[in-house]
């Protein structure tokens, strides 16, 4: 195994992400949540991120999706389990990232690019499966089956590094002592994603975004004024946990090595443009930063 660099890391985990992420914005996943009987909006996105880990109380998606409002969470679960088992939620999410990246590749769904990124990312993933300790989602997501088409293999190997990263990620804001909303407020003040959105995706009210915006506000780390805008302490900080971020997640990755790495990250560049591309819900503001970085 060779070592990899917390950037290359980072740009190939990113490089990716479109193709996971796009999950929770495509409309058959809607589509397929519905036919299971869901009826609240979030209920989907929820339910299914946590099937993985079993029928979990909503105590342990609070506790492992980290920055939604609890009062979110209790919305919607435990009753989704009363609608559906998780083995039959993750059945449909699998049916709709099939049509989804059928949807973006077309012909290409089972080309040797998608087969070639299909391979190195699971030999990543696989790798990451020997540190599960400390990682709950990503080891939920761990126990489950692999599936036999590249695409729907390389989704779930993505789906895989991206918990893993995940779950490595909150344990680091936990140690700076961030909460939720706080964390939530230090992303705003980077500027990469709208407070407001930030805000209303993660259902804080302004009470408690407010609350959140002092709090860090009082450790000196945003400057004088109304906007949010880090000062150099806590740009500092915030670097401080995304480099370890990185070199944290950087560990699956040894498994392909630099050339590896390379070739995964110029496959999947390309394939997520194309999941970008074919109308799939993604907002507007969040395919225009992702083109930025490509």
């Amino acid at each position: 195994m060779t070592s990899i660099a917390p950037e290359t890391a980072r740009r190939v985990f990113r490089g990716a992400e479109p193709i996971h992420g796009m999950i929770y914005f495509t409309p058959f996943g809607a589509e397929a949540y519905a036919a299971l009987g869901f009826t609240h909006p979030r209920m989907g996105y929820f339910a299914s991120r946590s099937a993985p880990m079993g029928a979990v109380a909503a105590e342990v998606t609070i506790a492992t999706f980290f920055n939604f409002n609890p009062a979110l969470v209790y919305a919607v679960l435990p009753e989704a389990w009363t609608i559906a088992t998780p083995e039959q939620i993750l059945t449909a999410r699998l049916d709709a990232v099939d049509r989804s990246l059928r949807k973006a590749w077309g012909e290409h769904v089972d080309g040797t690019e998608v087969r070639e990124a299909a391979e190195l990312a699971r030999r990543a993933a696989e790798r990451a499966c020997n540190r599960p300790q400390g990682r709950p989602l990503f080891g939920g997501h761990a126990s489950l089956p692999w599936p036999d088409e590249p695409h729907l293999v390389l989704w779930h190997a993505q789906s895989l590094l991206r918990e893993f990263r995940g779950d490595s990620h909150v344990a680091l804001l936990h140690t700076e002592g961030l909460n939720g909303v706080e964390a939530l407020v230090v992303h705003a003040a980077t500027g990469d994603v709208p407070a407001a959105a930030l805000q209303m995706s993660r259902a804080w009210d302004n009470d408690q975004w407010a609350e959140g915006v002092a709090s860090v506000r009082a450790r000196g780390w945003l400057e004088d004024g109304p906007e949010l805008h880090l000062n150099e302490v806590g740009r500092d900080r915030r670097q401080r946990v995304e480099h370890q971020t990185d070199v944290l997640g950087s560990y699956p990755y040894e498994a392909i090595g630099e050339t590896g790495c390379s070739r995964l990250l110029e496959i999947s560049e390309r394939l997520s443009g194309e999941v970008i591309d074919a109308d799939l819900g993604f907002p507007a503001a969040l395919a225009a930063r992702r083109r930025l970085r490509a």
